[in-house]
């Protein structure tokens, strides 16, 4: 600094001393712009000392008698004191003005980083996601080496979510520089604090480390710690406001974050319950109108006084025994879809022939109604490598599904696509399901019948368990639109002449080996 005002002295008394030389006289106002040019780059006390110094200087260089500062004129009294008050007031004033301006920048600084910092808060689901670009702004704004941000209620419990240097360990200073709160309009100041560590030799660090609390109602939620080298300087107030208020904004997030948790767990709860309630509901409706059958034919059979002929016998017993396969059937379903969700489906896989599982099944679906089931299998359809079990179960659940909600004829063809898979195809001529609802069809507990539709649909899992076990048996489901109009749904599996797969083996590792 003292040389920049020396260097204006000089510059301006020799700019003086030429114009003298060319006979301008009462040059002084020259040493103005020596004034003007400190004020704007040290402030208003260089810019003082500056005004003062030009006015020694002009005495003494350029007011007779030369080289000493006494003044024989009164009228060099008048201009010298002239020249000090108007110094002076230009130096104030231009000072002024250059900090202000270096305040309206920092302002701006401030805000567009504080502006960047709440966007990546806004646009980010989580605080965990938005910290490694916050930290990123806040050390670029605050000029810090590094930058982490640790949650927990002390340091010594704080786990660490983001970090400019990821890759390099976190430093543990003896000492810490720690951001504290003060009251009324004072502004925070930092405070050099202790911190007890173990004893062990280890080399000084070359770092202040400081930390900034990240609160919420006075409820401790974590730091924000900065590293810069010991050297250099404390942040100063523009920094200092920038970390405040980026810590503050990370604690909101904290909080908006615990509130938008709690609500999803309330609504997972409350959608949970309705879940459960549903299922309660659908089962016990599914179980109770079997149930009411078999003990109407079984008690009209108990009834001695009504006379029996062997049809009507025989019809009481298909219904108890179609009506106890309904139950069955139902139970089977729960029990596999606890299997599904559990992980513990382990099916056998191995050579099935479609012919025989669907002539079985078809015989099963078709003793429970009056539809005609057609069945189109081409001869060179190889087997297929399934569980039988699974696989009885998956076309039971699509034929029933097709039966209660398609029209009076059903289709179950069998084809050899082009990948090599074996395609097993159950439509029908019902009304079908919205296209909006195919891609939920196979969701636990979701319905898609037709509007308006005032009939009990079911539990809405024999879907979900048909594709839970077609992936189990290494195969895939689809559901579309039936070219007689209502619903298809598409099994797709190996055929039997690819060698046994292991049990972690997904469809397309198994379609890779055909």
């Amino acid at each position: 600094m003292a040389v920049s005002i020396l260097g204006a002295l000089v510059v301006a008394s020799l700019a003086i001393a030429v114009l003298d030389r060319f006979g301008v006289t009462h040059a002084a106002p020259v040493y103005l712009l020596a004034v003007v040019a400190v004020g704007m780059r040290w402030g208003t006390i260089p810019a003082v000392a500056t005004s003062v110094a030009a006015f020694l200087a002009y005495d003494f260089f350029f007011v007779q008698p030369l080289d000493t500062f006494t003044i024989s004129s009164p009228e060099e009294w008048l201009n010298l004191l002239l020249l000090l008050a108007v110094a002076v007031a230009i130096g104030r004033l231009v000072a002024i003005q250059a900090e202000h301006a270096a305040q309206v920048a920092q302002q701006a600084l401030e805000a567009q980083s504080l502006f960047g910092i709440s966007r990546a808060l806004a646009e980010t689901r989580t605080v965990e996601e938005a910290a490694p670009m916050v930290l990123a702004r806040l050390a670029a704004a605050a000029a810090m080496d590094r930058i982490w941000f640790g949650l927990g209620a002390i340091p010594a419990e704080e786990m660490t979510i983001a970090d400019t240097a990821p890759g390099e360990p976190l430093p543990i200073p003896a000492w810490q520089v720690v951001l504290q709160g003060s009251t009324g309009d004072e502004p925070p100041r930092w405070v050099r604090v202790h911190v007890a560590t173990a004893m062990v030799r280890r080399k000084a660090d070359r770092a202040s480390v400081h930390r900034v609390r990240v609160e919420a109602s006075g409820e401790p939620l974590g730091s924000v710690w900065a590293l810069r080298a010991r050297d250099e300087r404390e942040p100063d107030r523009a920094e200092t406001r920038i970390l405040s208020a980026a810590a503050d904004q990370l604690g909101q997030a904290i909080v908006r974050d615990r509130a938008a948790l709690e609500r999803t767990n309330a609504e997972v709860a409350r959608r949970s319950e309705a879940l459960k309630t549903a299922l309660l509901d659908s089962v016990s409706h599914d179980l109770r109108t079997p149930l009411a059958t078999i003990r109407a034919a079984a008690g009209s059979m108990l009834d001695e006084s009504v006379a029996w002929t062997p049809q009507d016998q025989r019809e009481a017993f298909q219904a108890i025994d179609s009506e106890a396969e309904r139950m069955g059937r139902l139970i089977r379903n729960l029990l596999d879809l606890s299997r599904i969700e559990g992980g513990a489906l382990k099916p056998e896989l191995e050579p099935c022939d479609l012919d025989d599982l669907l002539a079985q099944v078809v015989r099963r679906a078709g003793a429970t109604t009056s539809k005609h089931v057609r069945v189109e299998l081409p001869d060179s359809l190889p087997p297929v490598l399934a569980d039988q079990l699974y696989l009885s179960q998956v076309l039971a659940n699509l034929l029933e599904n097709a039966i209660r909600h398609g029209g009076d004829t059903i289709r179950v063809r069998g084809s050899e696509r082009p990948d090599g898979l074996v395609e097993i195809s159950v439509e029908d001529d019902g009304p079908g399901v919205p296209k909006a609802a195919l891609p939920h069809l196979f969701e636990k507990f979701y319905q898609a019948g037709p509007p308006g539709e005032g009939k009990r649909r079911g539990m809405g899992i024999g879907m979900t368990v048909v594709q839970g076990l077609t992936r189990a048996m290494h195969g895939e489901v689809e559901a579309g639109r039936s070219e007689l109009g209502g619903l298809r749904v598409d099994v797709r599996l190996m055929p039997a002449r690819v060698p046994e797969l292991d049990p972690g083996t997904t469809p397309a590792q198994a379609r890779a080996a055909t």
